[in-house]
């Protein structure tokens, strides 16, 4: 049974920096598309980074430039390098495994999701 566990999530001051980390079991996380999405309170999930099967990745407009995702694939592990933070980036983070070699924005998207780890930026 594929199980996803992020961890790295906490409480920053704006300008800092944050590493989120998922690790899957049971999935071929080299092989298929991954991603992080976030919800903030009362607002609409939404699609931060994915990286493909073949290391492309996408990010939304609103991180380009401070936000990094990458694949440990040895590990099995889905990273989010998140710098100069924002605090319109607090919000709970969820790690999210497809079982598709591309990947899209849409959360049906994906079949697979972590527990979520909460991110908390301060101005």
């Amino acid at each position: 049974q594929v199980q996803l566990v992020e961890s790295g999530g906490g409480s920053v001051q704006a300008g800092g920096s944050l590493r989120l980390s998922c690790a899957a079991s049971e999935y071929r996380a080299s092989r298929y598309c991954m991603g992080w999405f976030r919800r903030a309170p009362e607002k609409e999930r939404e699609g931060v980074a994915h990286i493909d099967g073949a290391a492309r990745t996408t990010y939304v407009d609103s991180v380009k430039g401070r936000f990094t995702i990458s694949k440990d694939h040895a590990k099995g592990i889905l990273y989010l390098q998140m710098d100069n933070l924002q605090f319109e980036d607090t919000a709970m983070y969820y790690c999210a495994a497809s079982v598709s070699l591309t990947c899209s924005n849409e959360p049906q998207h994906y079949t697979y999701w972590g527990q979520g780890t909460q991110v908390t930026v301060s101005s």
